[in-house]
């Protein structure tokens, strides 16, 4: 792997227990920093250089991730590695959408290349269609849907809230995966109920996902007006896509020539040269009547400042895009709705191609302590045909089974069977074995 910032180092975290890892980076510092925490063999070098490739081991290679911040140098090393090590997978990170687009048309050799725009414009787009949510993610070609919902700490006791889980409302179609309450997860048995404060994980059907979010949020829809902080890629990407969704979305932008190449790139929007951080601006365009808005400006300290400014001007959902992963927390604690960080967004989907082959997807919630598989059972399992009534208790919940490309949201009676594809929750630190086991 090339690149040892955030985006290297939470793939090396997801992937070292199935994989032997051998990290190139240009920063000594960071480079002592991984081998002192994780072991791994390091190579102080460039990425695109022959020379270090070589030096490195990648003929040996069966898989290369070039993960650093220059998409160039990450696409040049995968064409590298593609003449040194024909036969290694490779991966390469992007920022720039055109990149992936150049690749969807077949003209660069990478096998997998991600970027981080799409990425946290998709993000949005899913937070933004399903009230209350947090993070969510779709499998099984949509059949089936991940949501973390965060239960407002005013919300009333009724169907699902307040009542043990075997007593309340819950779909049949859904099941929930955990509760976490105070930064401690509790395992979702019969006994335990959902409170007010507590981030619920639902794994269900469309349908379910559409009848807990209006459980949770009280029916509330965020379909409508978006105002999207900051015309940068990734602000624009976020745009594009909620236009395509049917949203109504203004775009604030501060520079004048950004502005006016976003108005003819995006003429549906309505563009508003501004900083969006002037109080007489955010009145005069009634910029709190918006349903949501968007802060996917340069630098966390003005995002922090202009999204907490637009709370106050009554805007009731905030979508923070952070640059600092360590942000997130303290966004979250200061009122701002939700924090992402296209970089974790962008591991992520890394970390889903570069998995168990039998191991179709991977989300990771909760600062990457937690991951949701969606993996194939092994023809010889023994738990295969065994009541899921009579499986071991271990904290890990099956959400679903998909099954003759059918989803199956399991209970007690169900039973798994060859050939089954089952999405399971699961702790971080137990996705390896489990991977094995099953």
């Amino acid at each position: 792997m090339v690149g040892a910032g955030q985006v290297g180092t939470t793939i090396l975290e997801a992937l070292r227990g199935e994989h032997e890892f051998t990290v190139v980076d240009r920063d000594h510092e960071r480079l002592a920093e991984l081998v002192q925490n994780y072991g791994v063999a390091v190579f102080e070098g460039d990425g695109t250089s022959r020379h270090v490739l070589e030096e490195g081991g990648i003929k040996e290679a069966d898989l290369f991730i070039s993960s650093t911040s220059r998409d160039e140098a990450n696409l040049i090393a995968c064409l590298l590695t593609r003449r040194l090590a024909p036969n290694a997978k490779t991966i390469a990170r992007v920022s720039n959408e055109e990149y992936l687009e150049v690749w969807r048309d077949h003209f660069l050799d990478v096998d997998f290349v991600v970027s981080s725009e799409l990425e946290a414009a998709l993000a949005v787009s899913r937070i933004i269609g399903i009230p209350a949510a947090r993070q969510t993610d779709v499998f099984a070609d949509g059949q089936v849907q991940m949501v973390e919902f965060e239960v407002p700490r005013d919300a009333k006791p009724g169907a699902v809230i307040g009542k043990r889980l075997r007593e309340s409302a819950i779909s049949y179609d859904s099941r929930v995966a955990s509760i976490i309450r105070d930064g401690r997860r509790i395992v979702p048995r019969g006994s335990e109920r959902i409170e007010p404060g507590d981030r619920v994980v639902v794994i269900g059907s469309p349908k379910a996902i559409n009848l807990w979010s209006a459980i949770v949020a009280g029916g509330e829809q965020r379909t409508g007006d978006v105002v999207v902080f900051g015309g940068g890629r990734t602000g624009v990407a976020i745009a594009r896509m909620l236009l395509s969704q049917g949203c109504r979305v203004r775009i604030v932008e501060a520079d004048t020539r950004r502005a006016h190449r976003i108005a003819e790139l995006l003429p549906r929007a309505r563009v508003l040269e501004a900083t969006g951080m002037n109080p007489d601006f955010l009145d005069r365009e009634q910029i709190g009547q918006a349903e949501v808005a968007v802060f996917a400006m340069r630098e966390d300290t003005k995002i922090h400042y202009a999204a907490t400014l637009a709370k106050l001007h009554g805007v009731p959902f905030t979508i923070a895009i952070v640059h600092d992963a360590a942000s997130i927390e303290v966004f979250e604690e200061s009122g701002i709705d939700v924090a992402l960080n296209p970089r974790l967004i962008t591991s992520e989907e890394i970390v889903r191609f570069a998995h168990d082959p039998l191991t179709r997807q991977v989300s990771m919630l909760e600062r990457n302590h937690f991951e949701i598989l969606d993996v194939t059972v092994r023809e010889d399992n023994e738990l295969i045909g065994k009541p899921f009534s009579e499986l071991p208790a271990t904290g890990t919940v099956i959400g679903a089974i998909i099954r003759n490309d059918r989803a199956i949201f399991p209970h007690g009676h169900d039973r798994m069977q060859r050939g089954d594809r089952v999405i399971i929750f699961t702790e971080s630190a137990h996705a390896v074995e489990l991977e094995r086991e099953l």
